[in-house]
Formats: C-alpha cells, sequence, structure tokens
C-alpha cells in the first residue's frame, strides 16, 4: 500500500536541549522527540517555525560603508546598508582582507572570538572550524578563555578545590541523591530549563524525576534566591529569598552558627582543609572586630536571624549536599559566594561523601550529575595557535577600546591586543555580553567584522560581512557528549536555505585562495571527516569486546549506545579515601578555606579566603529594583528567538518581565501592561508579568530577545524587544577571574505609556545596490 499523503519520513537528529527526529509533513516540518526522553524539552519545537523564516539569511551580504570606503573603524556598523554579493566575489574579498591583516599587522591582530553554544553536532561545530581555519591558513589568532557561564569559577577552582569540570561532571550524581541525600541546599536553586540543555546533546532528561524520587524518600530541598520557581514542584522545595547578591553573607551567618554552637566538623577541617584558624578568626570577628553572626548577617541579607541560625543547625549531623549555581558567581565579587558554599560544606565533613558535599553549579546543563562514557568521542582537531595572546572572554569591549592597557588577571598581567578584524561563527555577543552599547561602540572600532550566521541577529547587522550559513538541520552530524550514552548520526532533514553553505564548505574555499585549502581540508569531504572522528569510538568499543558497528551501520542505525564509567565520585570521593594517596591537585594538596597563593595576589577585591564585600553598585532612590537577569525557558540563550515556542511566551512580541505584586501597584503597573526599565547605560521594553513567585524589590528578565533598537542612530537606543544586557554592567567579577557579571543590576521601571514601537528584530535588511 502507498504511504498516506501526509504520512512523514523521520530522520534522527540531535541538539543541545535535545535528541529528537523530523521530517515533513507537506511544507510543514514536523518534529518529535526521543521516545527514550521521560522529560522532552519542549524547545525542540522552536524549529518548525525557524527553519523556513523570515530571518534567515539567504545570500552573502556586504556592508556598504565598508565596499565604500574600505576597511576601517566606522560608527555605522548596526545602522549601515547591505549589498548582496556572489561568493566567489565575497570570498575573494575576504581572502585578501584576511591576507592584508595578516602581513601587516600579524595573527595576532586577528579575535577568533566565536563564543556561544553553535551546533551540537561534533564535526559541524561552528567555533572549531573557525579556529581550525585561523589556525591552519593564518598562523593562529587571540583567543579567548574560560565562559560567561563560569568565569570565576573557571579562575577560582584549581585554587581551592581542584578544575572546574571534577567539581561539576565527576561527582555528586542525581542517583546518589536519590539514593543519600538529606538535605539539597541549593543557592541559586536547580531550575530545570537549565538542565533542560546540554552542549553536545542529551538523550535523556532526568532531572525532574531524580528530585521527586529523592523528595518521596524523605529528600528535603531548600532554595535559595530569588525565584521560587528555581526548584521545580516535583521537589517539594523550601523557598528562602534574601536580598539579590548577598548569599555570602547569608552563609557566614550560618557558618557562625555551626561554630559558636560546635556543630563543625573539627576532625575534617583539620585533615582535610587548610587555612581554616585563619578563615575562623575572620568569621569570628577576631581579626577585623566583627564576628559575622545571623544578626550581622540579617541586616545584609534580608533574611531573620533565628532563620539564618535554625537553618544553620538543621544542616549538622545529616548527609547535606550544597549547591551553588553559576548564577552566583555572575555578578561583582562573584568568587566569594561560591567559594564561601564549598567552605560550609567542609564545615559539615561531608565533601566526598555519596550525595553529600559539595558540586558546584548541578543543574545548570544537563550534563551534570551524570556519569562519563567510558569510551572517547573526538571532536574536530584544530590545529596549533601559533598566537600566546588571550583574554578573558567577557573583557572583549575593554580589549577593543583600549588596546595597550594592561589588566591583572590570575596573578598575571595581560596586555590587551590591538585587534583589527574579528571573525564570529556560531555566537552571538548581542545575547551574552553586558552593556550592549558600550559593545556596539567597540565594533566600531574594528577594520572588519566578519560573521558566520543563520539568521539576521544583531551581531550580523554589526557585521561588514556576513555569511549564511547552514541550520543544523540542513547538514550531516554526529551529536555526541561525554557524559550522554547516545551516540546520534545526525541525519540531514532539510535542503539549506537560500545560498547558505555548511561552515566547512565556506572555510574550505577561503583557505583555497590562502594557499591552505590541503592543510585544512587534509583531503576529506564532510563525510569523510564524519567517518573519521566516529573511528576512534569504534576502535575503542572493540577493544572492549563491545559491539562495534562500521560507520555505514551506525548510520543507517541513527544511534549507538556507548558504556559509561561507574559513579565513583571523582576526585573528591578519592581524596576523602585516601587523602594521602589521593591528594588535590592545589598548592596544599587539601581543600583551601584559605589560599595562599590568592592572597600572594593582592588583590583587594579577591582576598584569600571568602569575605563579604559590598557591591560597587545597588538599588537607590533613583533605581529601587534589582534585576536578575538569567536564562530563558523558551529557547537556548538567543537561540531561535523567532521560533514558535519561543515567540508563543512573549507579549504582545516583547519579552517578559516578572514583578511582585507589590511593586507592581507602587508603579501603578497591572499584568500585561508594557513597562520600560531603566538605569543611566540603557533602556528596553518588556511585558509585565504580576506574580508572587519573585522577592518583592526585585524583577526578572531572562536574556535572549534579539537586541532591537528603537533608532539605532542613537548612543543608547531604546531596545523595543527587551533584551537585558542592554542595561547590565560590563565589570569583570574581580582582579583574579575577570569574570561577567550580567546576573544583578540596579534598574528603574514604570509604566510605558508611549505609542508602542513595533517589533522589527527579525525583519531582514533590505539590500541595495553597491556605490558605482
Amino acid at each position: 500500500m502507498a504511504d498516506a499523503p501526509d504520512a512523514v519520513t523521520f530522520h534522527p537528529h540531535s541538539s543541545h536541549w535535545g535528541a529528537f527526529s523530523a521530517g515533513w509533513q507537506g511544507d510543514r516540518l514536523v518534529v518529535k522527540p526521543h521516545p527514550g526522553d521521560p522529560d522532552p524539552n519542549p524547545i525542540l519545537q522552536n524549529f518548525p517555525e525557524a527553519i523556513r523564516h523570515k530571518a534567515r539569511i539567504a545570500r552573502p551580504m556586504v556592508r556598504r560603508g565598508w565596499l565604500d570606503r574600505g576597511p576601517g573603524p566606522d560608527d555605522r556598523r548596526g545602522r549601515d546598508d547591505f549589498v548582496p554579493m556572489a561568493w566567489d566575489r565575497v570570498l575573494d574579498r575576504l581572502a585578501g582582507e584576511l591576507a592584508r591583516v595578516r602581513d601587516a599587522h600579524g595573527p595576532g591582530a586577528i579575535f577568533g572570538g566565536s563564543y556561544g553554544w553553535a551546533s551540537a553536532g561534533r564535526f559541524h561545530h561552528a567555533q572549531s572550524q573557525l579556529h581550525r581555519f585561523l589556525n591552519v591558513a593564518l598562523g593562529g589568532y587571540v583567543r579567548s578563555v574560560n565562559s560567561y557561564s563560569a568565569g570565576a569559577s573557571n579562575v577560582l577552582f584549581p585554587h581551592i578545590l581542584g578544575p572546574l569540570e571534577a567539581i561539576t561532571r565527576r561527582n555528586v550524581t542525581w542517583d546518589q541523591i536519590v539514593a543519600h541525600t538529606d538535605i539539597v541546599l541549593a543557592f541559586g536553586g536547580m531550575a530545570l530549563k537549565n538542565s533542560a540543555v546540554a552542549s553536545g546533546g542529551v538523550s535523556r532528561h532526568i532531572e525532574r524525576d531524580a528530585m521527586r524520587r529523592a523528595h518521596a524518600r524523605g529528600c528535603t530541598f531548600i532554595t535559595v534566591g530569588p525565584l521560587r520557581d528555581d526548584l521545580p514542584e516535583e521537589a517539594g522545595a523550601e523557598w528562602l529569598a534574601p536580598i539579590p547578591g548577598t548569599d555570602t553573607a547569608l552563609m557566614l551567618g550560618m557558618a557562625h552558627t555551626l561554630v559558636v554552637e560546635g556543630r563543625h566538623d573539627r576532625r575534617f577541617l583539620a585533615d582535610y582543609c587548610t587555612g581554616w584558624p585563619v578563615f575562623e578568626d575572620y568569621l569570628l570577628g577576631r581579626s577585623d572586630g566583627r564576628p559575622k553572626d545571623p544578626a550581622w548577617a540579617a541586616a545584609i541579607c534580608g533574611v531573620p536571624a533565628d532563620t539564618i541560625a535554625a537553618l544553620a543547625l538543621r544542616l549538622a549531623g545529616k548527609r547535606v549536599l550544597v549547591v551553588a549555581s553559576h548564577s552566583l558567581q555572575r555578578s561583582e565579587h562573584g568568587e566569594q559566594p561560591i567559594w564561601m558554599a564549598m567552605v560550609l560544606a567542609a564545615m559539615l565533613g561531608q565533601i566526598g561523601l555519596p550525595g553529600g558535599g559539595y558540586n558546584y553549579a548541578l543543574g545548570a546543563i544537563g550534563h551534570y550529575g551524570r556519569r562519563f562514557n567510558a569510551v572517547p568521542v573526538i571532536p574536530l582537531p584544530q590545529g596549533r595557535n601559533g598566537v600566546r595572546a588571550f583574554i578573558p572572554v567577557a573583557r572583549i569591549v575593554d580589549m577593543l577600546l583600549d588596546p595597550g592597557r594592561t589588566v591583572d588577571y590570575d596573578g598575571q598581567v595581560l596586555t590587551y591586543p590591538d585587534i583589527r578584524l574579528a571573525y564570529w561563527a556560531g555566537g552571538n555577543p548581542f545575547h551574552h555580553h553586558q552593556d550592549l552599547n558600550r559593545l556596539r561602540r567597540a565594533l566600531a572600532r574594528l577594520d572588519t567584522f566578519v560573521v558566520h550566521e543563520t539568521a539576521w541577529t544583531a551581531t550580523a547587522r554589526h557585521a561588514d560581512i556576513v555569511l549564511p550559513c547552514t541550520m543544523t538541520l540542513e547538514r550531516d552530524d554526529i551529536g555526541a557528549s561525554p557524559l550522554d550514552p547516545l551516540l546520534i548520526a545526525m541525519h540531514k532533514v532539510a535542503e539549506p536555505f537560500g545560498e547558505a553553505r555548511d561552515d566547512y564548505a565556506i572555510f574550505g574555499d577561503l583557505a583555497e585562495r590562502l594557499g591552505k585549502c590541503a592543510e585544512f581540508t587534509e583531503g576529506r569531504t564532510a563525510r569523510d571527516w564524519l567517518r573519521h572522528l566516529y573511528g576512534p569510538t569504534r576502535a575503542a568499543l572493540a577493544e572492549r569486546g563491545l559491539p562495534a558497528p562500521s560507520f555505514e551501520e551506525f548510520w543507517e542505525r541513527g544511534e549507538l549506545a556507548l558504556p559509561q564509567e561507574p559513579d565513583d565520585g571523582g576526585i573528591l570521593r578519592a581524596f576523602r579515601d585516601d587523602p594521602v594517596g589521593h591528594k588535590l591537585p592545589t598548592d596544599s594538596g587539601k581543600i583551601e578555606i584559605f589560599c595562599a597563593k590568592i592572597a600572594r595576589f593582592g588583590y583587594p577585591d579577591c582576598p584569600g579566603h571568602p569575605t563579604w564585600l559590598p557591591p560597587s553598585e545597588a538599588p537607590d532612590a533613583a533605581h529601587a529594583l534589582h534585576l536578575i537577569a538569567n536564562q530563558p525557558a523558551t529557547r537556548l540563550h538567543s537561540q531561535l528567538d523567532f521560533g514558535g515556542h519561543s515567540s508563543a511566551a512573549k507579549r504582545r512580541g516583547r519579552e517578559v518581565v516578572r514583578i511582585h505584586p507589590a511593586d507592581a501597584a507602587a508603579r501603578g503597573i497591572a499584568d500585561g501592561d508594557i513597562v520600560r526599565l531603566f538605569n543611566a547605560r540603557g533602556a528596553c521594553l518588556a511585558a509585565a508579568r504580576v506574580t508572587d513567585g519573585i522577592r518583592q524589590g526585585v524583577v526578572q528578565l531572562p536574556t535572549g530577545a534579539w537586541y532591537d533598537p528603537a533608532d539605532p542612530a542613537e548612543d543608547a537606543p531604546l531596545c523595543v524587544h527587551g533584551n537585558p544586557n542592554v542595561l547590565t554592567r560590563d565589570v569583570g567579577t574581580s582582579r583574579l577571574a575577570q569574570g561577567c557579571t550580567g546576573q544583578i543590576t540596579a534598574v528603574a521601571l514604570e509604566r510605558f505609556a508611549g505609542n508602542l514601537p513595533p517589533i522589527q528584530a527579525y525583519d531582514p535588511p533590505l539590500p541595495v545596490a553597491a556605490a558605482e
């Protein structure tokens, strides 16, 4: 019997937000989650509307000012016209510009940005493709280190506990929590919207059920933060809502109670830790005359002193897991709360126990709290970078605006390079960076800005050369993560949009023009590379005596289950079991409550032990509210913001800001009203949602709404769509880490009574002819 007219042939695929299959029903894309996923992520439903959306880039475009006047600083970036150009012509021009910058200024004048999540595929991973190209064809590039999500913790943890990966990924698992944990104390919560995504893909979303089962056994979950839903209903969580940014003070008050009541684990502190006496002097006020007791903490954090003391005493003698989210360290002095959370866990003597101790960022992405695969999955090799210069990733604007300036970082003094060309593929700084008006000024300083993009993001609109690249569904790839046991054959589902090309094809053509094609491609087609990258996984399976299908067999099957390593607790469990034979990779080999190395750096904004440091910017009479700019629930960062699932969550086309009923009433704001958020850095519009699920004095506006300036010609235009990063501060967490501080900002909010500007973020620029 012939197939019915509306029958769908599904093809396997994968994404950062889940494994799935997709196919066409007429001209409509249909997406269904992997059948083995117990809690599929609805973000998958952004694909059907996005695949052929008007925001997609159909052909190469070049900014008219760059064509007319040539490379050089230009404040018209972001508000200039674009000229369509054939692929051969635009690649000829781009290759010439790359060669000019390399020859005149050296590869150290090229910034290979491309920070972002890009594709879940291991081969068509935009940053890897770009960095390989820059290394092979040009000799290298200035790189960035660390991440916006974990900028402070990336630098801090190797000094005090161990590598970030060991503390996040190979530590306490959800299985351990279900079986062993009495109390999960989650500073910043563990929102399911965060663990629903994972770099490289996730085939089973297990967090919701793990919390349900742990709670049913008797585990108590406590979320500490301004948002009640930062733990799901299944956890049955208690909610404690301190003033944003005061978690360190709250924890110090708890620690003080444990000491004065004699409920801290003195033996653990003596045997496994270093520096406790120095910290204890600070905690009890012997070094500065101010005991950090609950009354002191209450005056700072807004939680009653009795509540602080009672919470501390509830923890003593229990199997307690202390979790600190990424959000805590995405603020000024962000090193302090995550360091103090580790000290609190050490005082309870829990570190290294199954289901106990300290697990930084558990729940931040879907790979945390799981086991590693026992066989490798090999990424695309990127070659050798001949440029030594680097910057902490969140300091890009400082670098562009002030080349030659020196900056402290992790005991070093860095000098910002003079960047002439920035090349971006697979990321969107107009999502993740702060103070977007300052970012616009920085990008105006470049000679040339090149962007590969699938759609007309603000980053693409600020570029000089815009090259349309394929979306993940428009190419074959392999979806894999070292912590997910399912290898996915990501089959192509759709033809490329317009003239879009794969990044690999674009870079191959550029490399040919620069005389480096053979070195870049190694003579392999894209399919040859997939076969090559699969080879080590297959060989490792065969060595273990496990089924090891050929690449063709794997591709036909669509997926392959991989073996996983034991749930052994990683370096923290090994250290607890044998502190002499399995020392931690810190200077002392122990948990560093006081870190002598950090103290020697002499940074006043990051002393040698956890310390309460007041913020330099806080709400005042003019800007009375804390703004929490956290991750969105309906998309991954800004990806596919124009997709159906993301668009459906907006109101009147705007992003939604949550506000407490008392704060709304004081400003004459009703649910659904359009409001204006503003401070000295900028302003944006959003739609109000009035809710008691947020602390009074706090508003919450997620990141990821595409930047949409009402008048791009203004120095600080109103974003009509609701991007909070027009408001956030672009300063480092401290001189130690120089991480981003975008989580907490002081703002004012008022009802917007003017004519409502249209949303134009998804409208492509109208092409114009080049000047004769």
